[in-house]
């Protein structure tokens, strides 16, 4: 499962946390506070004061809202490709495990529509946070790889990788946000298009697989 930063937050604030949980309560302050209002809804005050700290806090940690933003994101995507993982490696058919990594990708961005959104506002604007996206997305690709081959699946090409990760990022966006909806596309037919993208990117059907990990292991 995903953590959530709201139910982190719930733990009363241990009067002397490390900095390590000192600094993770600041960061599952800021996402949802970016998430609920915005990056430029919020500010370093308020999520000092959310994670139940005073505002001087906030420098000993953080540089500025900036980069409070950047580690929310980043935690983000280190739990979603956790959750995605946990789903791929089940002992499942591949047309199932297809159907429960783009439930499991529509329903995190729908929660987190509010923080993605804050982080894509700065995007077209800020070379540094698009620096830092460009490194998540490269670490994204080498996650799936590593998957890949832990799945017994033969290499792709970077590029295919890439296509089905902005596949995925980006319709799932389209229905988190309710673009699918507000073009009177049908979200069943969407998600079923989706869904067989991602089962072919996990190769042979599961007793295909099972064939050739045997024959590799008897050989």
């Amino acid at each position: 499962m995903v953590p959530r930063p709201a139910a982190a937050l719930s733990v009363a604030r241990p009067r002397r946390g490390s900095p390590t949980d000192t600094r993770g309560r600041l960061v599952a302050a800021a996402a949802v506070l970016f998430n609920r209002d915005g990056y430029y809804g919020t500010d370093s005050n308020r999520i000092a004061e959310e994670a139940g700290y005073a505002a001087g806090t906030f420098y000993k940690h953080f540089e500025d809202k900036r980069a409070v933003l950047l580690a929310a994101y980043e935690t983000w995507v280190t739990s979603e490709w956790q959750a995605i993982e946990s789903e791929m490696l089940a002992r499942r058919p591949r047309e199932a495990v297809a159907s429960r990594v783009v439930a499991l990708v529509v329903r995190l961005h729908r929660r987190w529509r509010g923080l993605r959104a804050s982080l894509m506002a700065l995007l077209a604007v800020d070379p540094h946070v698009r620096r830092f996206h460009r490194a998540q997305r490269k670490r994204q690709l080498e996650l799936l790889a590593k998957l890949r081959a832990r799945l017994g699946v033969p290499p792709r090409r970077r590029e295919e990788d890439a296509v089905l990760l902005f596949a995925l990022e980006r319709v799932c966006d389209g229905i988190a946000q309710g673009e699918v909806r507000d073009l009177g596309l049908a979200r069943r037919v969407v998600e079923q298009t989706l869904r067989e993208m991602v089962a072919r990117a996990m190769g042979p059907r599961t007793g295909a697989r099972c064939k050739r990990q045997r024959a590799l292991l008897s050989a």
